[in-house]
């Protein structure tokens, strides 16, 4: 505790006190605790994410590794393309006949998988008891995928879901698989329900990233590790849902309010019975989950919106990249298409970013090539090597390469921004 008592000294004299006013959610249910034990516990859990992370990568990538080897074989890589193509043809078999846009295949194949491998592991260690090593890394395989390529395609899929008002079903399936992804799967992920019909859709949207939203990085350096850190520490409010609760009820958006709150308890229900039922097995596939959750939430996030104008932080056209790579699953990298226009279909955003290109080069809209965001965040705050990013920039007008440079860090220092609208933790609510 003396370490994180330092830490959170040391983060506090750096971070804006614009940052760090966020995190008055805790006080939500825990008012009478003094603030810096909060902030301790959250960098501790900030930690443990990061730990968890990093021992999830090491089958993720060991196994992406091996297999990357073993596709040099010719007959292997031979019976893997024509499983893969025959599966392939199955689901767009199945897609025609299940989806309510059959373009939306990719997220079926997705959900088919996971249902075919995470949940019935997790389903068999919940009969044999005792948690199994193997077992364990089957089903962290299963989840996450050879360098994390399955959790991408994941939060890219229960993503996209939320913007669906019906869902990916059709009406025929909707009833029984409705919102399959976010409401079902997203338990075994550690994704508390409503994080993105509601959250991600009503809050999220509405705020774009700017000052008021409750995961933006804005006042945060973004090249800087140890600001990372505490934004992923306050980031624990959000995936448990606390912070947009606060939100929603400072705002008197009962329905949201009352929406969160039912998806928060139906999560800790979950969470709660697996527990009982056995602790180890509530560490192993119910906690780890939670802790890489909150880990790659918060990445996710930070980086999307990480290029700010600092006179105009609020301008979603400014501080939304947009990356394009060659696996960009459902287009997820054209972020700044989707948040100008949520409710377009993800095959239609190359089109659409040709037709926002006058309005995105007026805004100063970053655009980088031959990166994900996964990769921009190790260059960006792991790594800090600006050179490379700017390298990746694509600029609206002739840039020499010193002048990319100057433009990064100079959007990706703190800015600003106003004291937030919302209460203050002896005024919110008791739960």
């Amino acid at each position: 505790m003396q370490f994180v008592g330092k830490l959170t000294e040391a983060g506090l004299s750096e971070v804006q006190k614009t940052a760090r006013s966020r995190t008055y959610w805790p006080a939500l249910s825990l008012g009478a605790i003094p603030k810096l034990l909060i902030h301790a516990v959250a960098v501790l859990i900030a930690l443990a994410s990061t730990a968890t992370v990093l021992l999830v990568a090491v089958p993720s990538i060991g196994c992406y590794l091996v297999l990357r080897l073993l596709g040099k074989i010719r007959p292997l890589h031979n019976a893997y393309q024509f499983l893969s193509r025959t599966y392939d043809r199955f689901i767009d078999r199945l897609g025609q006949k299940v989806l309510r846009d059959p373009r939306d295949t990719p997220a079926l194949r997705l959900m088919v998988s996971l249902s075919l491998s995470a949940l019935p592991i997790f389903v068999i260690q919940l009969f044999l008891g005792k948690p199994r090593l193997l077992l364990a890394l089957a089903f962290y395989l299963s989840l996450y995928g050879l360098k994390f390529q399955r959790f991408v395609r994941m939060f890219s899929a229960k993503h996209l879901e939320a913007h669906r008002p019906q869902g990916y079903f059709s009406d025929k399936y909707d009833k029984v698989f409705g919102r399959y992804v976010e409401f079902f799967l997203g338990y075994l992920y550690g994704n508390v329900p409503e994080l993105d019909r509601t959250v991600h859709v009503r809050l999220h949207h509405k705020e774009n990233g700017g000052p008021d939203d409750t995961v933006t990085s804005t006042a945060y350096d973004r090249t800087n590790p140890l600001h990372f850190l505490w934004y992923l520490s306050d980031n624990i409010w959000t995936a448990l849902g606390f912070a947009p609760y606060a939100y929603f009820k400072s705002k008197g958006d009962d329905k949201n309010w009352r929406r969160m709150l039912w998806g928060m308890a139906r999560y800790y229900l979950f969470f709660a019975a697996v527990f009982i039922y056995d602790w180890r097995i509530g560490i192993v596939y119910v906690l780890v989950p939670l802790l890489c959750m909150n880990f790659i939430m918060a990445l996710t996030a930070w980086v999307q919106h990480a290029f700010c104008d600092p006179e105009h932080p609020e301008d979603y056209f400014a501080n939304t990249v947009t990356v394009c790579d060659e696996v960009n699953f459902m287009n997820e990298g054209y972020h700044l298409c989707h948040h100008h226009r949520s409710s377009l279909h993800w095959t239609e955003m190359p089109a659409h970013l040709e037709r926002i290109r006058d309005k995105m080069r007026e805004s100063g809209s970053l655009v980088f090539r031959d990166l994900d965001f996964m990769e921009l965040f190790f260059e960006l705050t792991v790594l800090r090597r600006m050179n490379v990013l700017a390298d990746k920039l694509v600029p609206w007008e002739p840039m020499s390469h010193e002048e990319k440079v100057a433009l990064l860090a100079s959007r990706t220092k703190p800015a600003r921004v106003a004291a937030l609208a919302l209460p203050q933790a002896s005024n919110l609510p008791i739960l």
